[in-house]
Order: C-alpha cells, then sequence, then structure tokens
C-alpha cells in the first residue's frame, strides 16, 4: 500500500503526512461509516507530539464535514481507544501517534468498531480517495453537519476498568515508571498509586518534543539505571502511545515481551486459564523462549512480525495471550490490543500472587543472544529481493544451523531492512550480521544521508 502501512498511516509530520492527508482521512471515514439516519460516532485521542494539535483539528473538520460526531479525548493511550470503542459503541477511533517514533514523525492510527486496527481494504479505499481516484465525496449540510464534543471523562472510565481487573493489593511495594513523555504520563503513576504502590516517575513532563527521547520501552537503560538508584521492586517503562511495556525487575535486568509471555504465560496456565497451553508469538521472539516452554509445556504458534497479525491469530482460536519481543502483549480475557499499562499490571499480579521477586519469576528462562541492526535503505523491497543479498542470507542459514538462526525482514513503519541473528555467543552474532550487512553496502542499497 502506498500510506498505510502495518500500524496505521505514519510519515514526517507535515511532509509525508499532512493536515490535508488527515482532512481526507476524516473525511472518507465520516462518510463511509454512514448508515441511513444512523449518525456516525468517533474517538479520536492523541499522543504528546507537537503535530498532534494539527491532526487532531483536521480529521476532526473532516469528519464533522461527512456528519460525523467527533468525541475528543485529547491526550491518551491507543488501548484505551481500543477499550472505549467497545464499551462505549462508538462506530469506529482514531488515535494519532507514530508510537516509538521521534515526534517529527507522527501518524494516524485508524481502529475498528471491535476495537482492533481498520481492514486492510477500507485503508485501500482511503488511499483511493486521498489520490482521487474515486469520486469526490458529498458533504453534510444543515442539521446534518456533525459536532465536537470534550471526552476527557472517557480516560477516568478506562483507568477505573484497569484497577477493576486487579486482584492484589500493591501496597508495600515500590515502582518505578519510565513514561516516555508520552501517552500514558497522566495514566499509569495515578493507577499505581490506587492500588497502593509507592511510584517514582520519570520522563514524565511532555513538552510536544521529548515523546520517546532517550526514553521509555526503547531506551530501557534509563530505567535500569533508575530502578538500581532507587532500590525498587520492578520496573515499566511504555512507548510513546503506551501500547507496548518492557520491565526491569529489582536486580536492574530488562524483563522483555519474551520473558513477560514466559512470566505470564505460566501464570495462567497454573491457574488453568491459558487455552490449549498455547501462547501466540512473532517469527521475532527468541529461541531461548521456545525451549522454555516446551519445558513449561506450553505450546506455541509463530506469526509474522505485527501485533496484529498476533491478535488475528488469537481471536480466530480464542487463545488467551500473545505478543511481540518488543512487549506489544495481548491478554484477550481484557482487551483485544497490546496494552501497556495493563501488561505491567499483570506482571504484578503474577508477582504477587506467587509472592515471588520479579527476577524469580523468570528462572528457566535462558535467552539465546541476539542481535538486531536496522540498515536504512533506498527500497526495501529491492534490496530485500536482490539475489546477492538471498544468498548470504542462505549462507549465514546454513551456517548456523540448529544453533541459531537468521531473520532478514523489511519493517513496515519505516525505510530499513532489519537484520536479527541468535547463536550461541555475541561474538557469532556480529560476525554473521556483518556478513550481511557488507553484502547491503557492497550493492548500494544502504541509505547513507
Amino acid at each position: 500500500m502506498k500510506y498505510f502501512g502495518t500500524d496505521g498511516f505514519r510519515g514526517e509530520a507535515n511532509v509525508t503526512l499532512t493536515a490535508d492527508h488527515a482532512f481526507k482521512i476524516g473525511r472518507f471515514l465520516g462518510n463511509y461509516f454512514q448508515d441511513g439516519e444512523h449518525r456516525v460516532r468517533v474517538i479520536v485521542g492523541k499522543d504528546t507530539r507537537l503535530s498532534g494539535y494539527m491532526y487532531e483539528t483536521a480529521l476532526a473538520a473532516g469528519l464533522t464535514a461527512s456528519g460525523a460526531d467527533v468525541y475528543e479525548i485529547h491526550v491518551t493511550t491507543t488501548p484505551s481507544i481500543s477499550y472505549l470503542i467497545r464499551e462505549k459503541k462508538f462506530d469506529f477511533g482514531i488515535m494519532i501517534t507514530a508510537s516509538h517514533n521521534p515526534y517529527t514523525d507522527n501518524g494516524i492510527k485508524v481502529i475498528n468498531g471491535q476495537g482492533q486496527k481498520l481492514e486492510e481494504e477500507i485503508e485501500q479505499q482511503i488511499e483511493d480517495y486521498i489520490d482521487r481516484k474515486i469520486a469526490e465525496l458529498p458533504y453534510a449540510t444543515g442539521e446534518n453537519l456533525g459536532r465536537c464534543y470534550d471526552y476527557t471523562e472517557g480516560k477516568e472510565s478506562y483507568k477505573l476498568y484497569l484497577q477493576k481487573l486487579v486482584k492484589h493489593s500493591f501496597e508495600g511495594k515500590v515502582i518505578a515508571l519510565d513514561l516516555s513523555n508520552g501517552s500514558a504520563s497522566r495514566l499509569a503513576g495515578a493507577i499505581f498509586e490506587n492500588l497502593g504502590a509507592e511510584i517514582h516517575r520519570i520522563n514524565d513532563k511532555p513538552d510536544g518534543m521529548n515523546i520517546n527521547r532517550h526514553c521509555g520501552s526503547t531506551h530501557i537503560d534509563k530505567l535500569q539505571e533508575y530502578v538500581r538508584e532507587i532500590g525498587a521492586d520492578a520496573g515499566f517503562a511504555y512507548d510513546g502511545d503506551a501500547d507496548r511495556c518492557l520491565a526491569v525487575d529489582e536486580q536492574g535486568e530488562v524483563v522483555t515481551g519474551d520473558h513477560i509471555m514466559y512470566i505470564c504465560g505460566r501464570y495462567l496456565k497454573k491457574q488453568g486459564r491459558l487455552k490449549d497451553d498455547m501462547v501466540v508469538t512473532t517469527v521475532m521472539s527468541n529461541m531461548g523462549l521456545y525451549k522454555a516452554f516446551d519445558d513449561a509445556g506450553i505450546r506455541y504458534e509463530q506469526t509474522a512480525v505485527g501485533d496484529k497479525y498476533v491478535c488475528a491469530n488469537m481471536m480466530e482460536n480464542d487463545y488467551v495471550l500473545g505478543g511481540e519481543q518488543s512487549g506489544h502483549i495481548i491478554f484477550s480475557e481484557h482487551a483485544v490490543t497490546g496494552d501497556g499499562i495493563l501488561t505491567s499490571l499483570m506482571i504484578m499480579e503474577a508477582m504477587l500472587s506467587e509472592n515471588k521477586a520479579l527476577s524469580e519469576l523468570t528462572d528457566g528462562l535462558a535467552i539465546y543472544p541476539q542481535l538486531l541492526v536496522n540498515v536504512k535503505v533506498k527500497d526495501k523491497a529491492a534490496a530485500r529481493e536482490d539475489q546477492d543479498v538471498v544468498a548470504v542470507e542462505k549462507e549465514v542459514e546454513a551456517a548456523l544451523g540448529e544453533d541459531g538462526r537468521l531473520l532478514l525482514r523489511e519493517s513496515g513503519t519505516e525505510p530499513l531492512i532489519r537484520v536479527m541473528v541468535e547463536a550461541k555467543s555475541d561474538e557469532l552474532c556480529r560476525v554473521n550480521v556483518d556478513k550481511i550487512i557488507e553484502v547491503l553496502r557492497a550493492k548500494g542499497h544502504e541509505r547513507t544521508e
């Protein structure tokens, strides 16, 4: 597709994603969901990026011009939009976010009436409308014009929902939160405090330009240092729109998405709540996780990279747990999308239920050394399909054998080729990643500007 990737329409603000794009998306969607006398209701939220104000206004203009009523919740998390769509029966929702990207980027993520990512066939129609491949849509007039409502109250409903899911008091626990100067800045700490924890926050002062800047789940080292400094029982780091979470144990060690699936998979299995003893992962999960699952009697399935593929598998088979190494974890008993705050609460539930430190819950999981390098390229498809690249890919796979693996793929949201190797040692990872990168460079695929 031309504009929409695995996670909505994402690009540099007012360069590849403009206010005009947002207006047209609003125009199309406001019209598309019209059905007779039914008045379309849409909830719109955003993260803390400076450009969010612009897109919020442009989307509202397009939606109301097509006759839809817009409920603006302003700064909130992506999973809160998903929850409120289902709970309050909105026709659909829009989240303005570029997730873990820098503030200069932004994105428009459309969420359907089931709280999940919009169907690709509708995204294609939006693209056709943007490119004027379909006829201009009628404008609403007179009393049919849409209205805008302030819906900040929706955040309180979401907070109360998450708090009610927790069965244990957090009293006596010291928790560190890295809020990434993003969507969770005003939500996560309040929830943990309401549940009794002593909270210490970092990166909780968004200014429109510091979202994800050397903080949050993509820069977990900041939280590691902080947890050790204050002697916290655990730390949780979110990304810009708080749909993912990574953790840090009491010793300052990183707890990745693979660790979280192991912890929660075993916890749910013990409680008899892990349907078919199955956890859904992506191809990015570590070999060590699968070996630990085998030892724990937990089955697993792999999907393509992207939480929407994990979610589709889970919904089709009624599985209750799945996720990505990056920290997108889905608990389908409670949500239909990754939710960073929910994930951190479920980790706490496992700790408190089993009366164990977070580090103890990962016993039995040995993560293989892994190296992931993102190579910026001129053309993702051309680089990935180059026969010399394919040849060195096969060479590396043969050399690694059963003691490692190579994953070479295009990014769904950025102009990158991702080169990931798992092996018995860091040295083997580096040697084999370098082999791939050398060919990409030699063939002129790397973008250096």
